[in-house]
């Protein structure tokens, strides 16, 4: 296995981000790694980068592929190096010296990324290309990536006049300070609360394992007793289990308010900018608003088509909460309750609901879900799909000693690359799941290896103690994993097209797909297995489990929705509209009839998906859209009569997983299916089949 452009050795000054890794696989030495490398990395890096361009535009040879996009692609190695290793610490294992050096690169890195990407000399270069495309003798995968690059600058802004593209360099680089202070406000009030609990009356209702976890969590936080943080596997399950209602609403109300909390930590003029900059950037550019310009490199191409499956979807959903919520506010009057039903109030009589209706709980299911039985089932359904095995390494460098790194091989036992597992919470990380990578699959440098990174939040058991998951934790697990098996499996030549280098709307396909092996029988009864007798799990209970897989749906797809539609609202506004987020959000969810007993799974203040840098800013719609293609996608083993039938996978494989963005996503997936799906699989999937519903009269846009 071969790098890519390795570097140059570096000067007597002991960095070793610019020197070459004699580490095992080239992994970098994170051990030696210190905040105060960074800066002297990123000034030779992006000093090198600039020195590349410089001599890609200076040649005197007619454009080619070869010496403009090829060159292209092979530039900036350096930068891009420095960068994952900074990104992934910066992540999941940060510090106030990175935080600082964060702060200071993004617009930086804003400033470099926009004089490239809006340079009229290399578009002219681009462009030529472009405009004789069918005639210079390209194979699929180069006229993609050519294609790529074209859209890409264009999109930059590349084709507008001096003053314009002044303008566009100023707001993307406020845009990046901008996402980058945001995030940091959220991790800061994340980091800020710890609710601290001891004795019988703060922990009454609490099983014993989350009891376990909580002091983990303590002791991690050098504390006493019990503490409850902001990290979502830690803040959901005690609104589940926790019978002291006050505590409840305490944990709800600083986990709602992250990023709302008024001081320096305060979010919503940032988002206020921050829309107003959007699409401001949008009209330079020739569109009406910030939506239309981000969907218009997306599979739905519109707002329209977005609106039009969201409504569909929010009708149905909403109906189905409001059911629960009434069936909840009875359980509330049997038991004694007079008061309403409030949002910190849903989860705990919903699993008070769901033992009466589904005769279980998730205290039962939980000590069957053993974080290392379903890693392996994560690893057991890769193989058997794709052929892939897993080996633990213990020779590679890590961040973090609780990370795990595994080998991961192919079905002819050939090395594809290696997997990084980095499971568990803990006040340096951001909160959150996420697939990142320390370098990518390609083989225009060489034949270069993946490395490839899931990071979860999971309450991490006491010492000695088996981390025990929910069964939306296992779910998380299992879609992180498919964005993983995205970057190992990749096989393409170009980095610009390598694994999940896809449109926004396609790349949660691989994830949300690989959930459904979670929920399938046989992985099950082979993997969910008691934690302290081994025995698997009782088949009275796996069934019950299964046909339990759309309780609560209404509210978590009423939450989610609730979240997409505000996303696309914000983005819709034009330019030079007053915002005040607090109040937009409110009039957002009355118009769309939002219950009072739930919020937005992410509220403006802390939505990071759109607001900490833009990568899902007007496209948080996509986890819905792509799941209408993993609904029918799925239903491709289940006509097959194999959830692991190896001509579908095989036919999965070639089509999807390897092969990242060398096709038009929706050709990509007609070559697996043979068609486009509609979105009856997904009302299928989630309980939502039967007669259209009408949305809510203030629903209509």
């Amino acid at each position: 296995m071969t790098s890519p452009a390795a570097p140059a050795p570096a000067a007597a000054s002991g960095n070793p981000l610019p020197t070459d890794w004699t580490t095992p696989d080239e992994v970098p030495p994170f051990d030696l790694i210190k905040p105060e490398h960074f800066r002297t990395a990123y000034a030779r890096a992006l000093a090198g980068h600039e020195t590349e361009i410089a001599a890609i535009k200076a040649e005197a040879a007619p454009p080619s592929f070869a010496n403009t996009i090829a060159a292209l692609e092979l530039s900036g190695r350096a930068l891009a190096r420095v960068g994952d290793v900074f990104h992934l610490l910066t992540g999941a294992h940060s510090n106030d010296a990175l935080l600082e050096i964060e702060r200071e690169m993004a617009p930086q890195m804003a400033r470099h990324w926009n004089a490239i990407n809006t340079d009229a000399a290399l578009f002219g270069r681009v462009d030529a290309l472009m405009q004789r495309a069918d005639a210079l003798g390209l194979d699929a995968e180069q006229k993609r990536v050519l294609e790529r690059y074209h859209t890409g600058f264009r999109r930059a802004g590349a084709g507008l006049d001096d003053a314009a593209k002044k303008r566009l360099a100023e707001i993307t680089e406020r845009l990046a300070s901008l996402g980058t202070t945001f995030s940091q406000n959220v991790l800061a009030d994340e980091q800020s609360f710890a609710l601290c609990l001891d004795g019988k009356a703060e922990l009454a209702g609490l099983p014993t394992f989350m009891r376990e976890a909580m002091k983990s969590e303590a002791e991690e936080r050098k504390l006493n007793g019990h503490v409850v943080t902001l990290s979502r596997s830690s803040a959901e399950p005690f609104l589940q289990f926790s019978d002291r209602r006050d505590l409840r609403e305490k944990v709800f109300r600083a986990f709602a308010m992250r990023g709302d909390n008024g001081g320096a930590t305060d979010n919503k003029a940032i988002i206020a900018e921050m829309v107003e900059l959007r699409a401001e950037r949008a009209g330079l550019l020739g569109f009406e608003d910030f939506a239309h310009y981000r969907l218009d490199d997306a599979m739905a191409k519109t707002p329209a088509a977005v609106r039009d499956l969201l409504d569909t979807v929010w009708a149905r959903a909403r109906r189905t909460a409001l059911a629960d919520r009434d069936a909840m506010q009875d359980l509330v009057r049997e038991t004694g309750g007079n008061f309403t039903l409030a949002p910190w109030d849903w989860r705990y009589y919903a699993e008070k609901l769901r033992q009466r209706r589904c005769d279980f709980d998730e205290a039962t299911i939980k000590p069957y879900l053993n974080l290392d039985r379903m890693i392996e089932a994560v690893f057991y359904t890769a193989g058997r799909l794709f052929g892939l095995t897993f080996t633990p390494r213990g020779d590679v460098p890590v961040w973090h000693p609780d990370v795990r790194v595994w080998q991961v091989r192919g079905r002819d036992g050939r090395p594809v690359g290696l997997f990084f597992g980095d499971y568990f919470a803990r006040p340096s990380k951001r909160s959150g799941a996420w697939m990142t990578s320390l370098r990518d699959q390609e083989k225009l440098s060489a034949d270069v290896e993946p490395l490839i990174i899931n990071v979860c939040n999971f309450a991490k058991a006491a010492d000695g103690e088996p981390t025990l998951l929910s069964f939306d934790d296992a779910r998380t697990l299992f879609h992180e994993f498919g964005h993983a098996l995205h970057g190992l499996l990749s096989n393409v030549t170009y980095p610009r097209i390598a694994g999940t280098s896809v449109a926004t709307d396609f790349v949660e396909l691989p994830s949300q797909l690989y959930e459904h092996w979670l929920e399938q029988p046989q992985v099950l009864r082979r993997f969910a297995r008691h934690y302290e007798t081994g025995e698997p799990m009782p088949e009275d209970l796996l069934q019950r489990l299964i046909a339990a897989r759309n309780f609560n749906m209404g509210f978590a797809t009423v939450e989610y929705v609730a979240s997409a539609i505000v996303d696309l609202d914000f983005h819709s506004l034009p330019a030079g509209a007053a915002i005040d987020s607090t109040a937009f959000e409110t009039k957002a969810l009355a118009r769309i009839g939002m219950p009072d007993e739930i919020i937005m799974r992410h509220r403006p203040p802390h939505f990071g998906h759109v607001f900490s840098g833009g990568g899902y800013a007007a496209a948080y719609y996509s986890y819905m859209w792509s799941e209408v293609l993993d609904a029918d996608a799925f239903a491709a083993f289940e006509e097959a009569g194999d959830i692991f039938d190896a001509a579908t996978a095989k036919r999965l494989h070639d089509t999807i997983y390897s092969a990242g963005g060398s096709q038009n996503p929706a050709d990509a997936y007609k070559a697996f299916r043979g068609r486009l799906p509609s979105a009856e699989a997904l009302l299928r999937k989630r309980g939502f089949a039967g007669p259209a519903i009408a949305a809510p009269a203030s629903a209509a846009h």
